[in-house]
């Protein structure tokens, strides 16, 4: 199992929406998630800094799964209105690189 860390940001003006949206995922994007070997996904917000935390069985293999996945590439479209870049999960993305841990 991998834990991965990322970074993305929002548009300003877009805070409330982008936590009205998260409120209730579709139920297909969470078994597209899960499929592709998710087991869990925090976000956390500070101001227009989101900080994720996916733990997840092959992050590589989860992004080719999800790439051209329909309930994924509609999520895309509806979280590129709300960053500042979307993912359009093309590159080789490996997310944040751990600095630290206290085991």
């Amino acid at each position: 199992m991998q834990r991965i860390a990322l970074r993305t940001k929002l548009e300003p003006g877009r805070e409330a929406e982008y936590e009205q949206v998260h409120a209730v995922i579709p139920t297909e994007l969470d078994a597209a998630l899960r499929e592709a070997g998710v087991r869990s996904w925090r976000i956390w917000r500070d101001g227009l800094d989101l900080f994720h935390v996916v733990e997840v069985e092959d992050y590589q293999a989860m992004r080719r799964a999800l790439r051209d996945h329909p309930a994924n590439v509609a999520w895309q479209a509806r979280m590129s209105e709300l960053l500042a870049v979307e993912d359009d999960y093309s590159g080789g993305d490996t997310g944040l690189r751990q600095v630290w841990e206290l085991p």
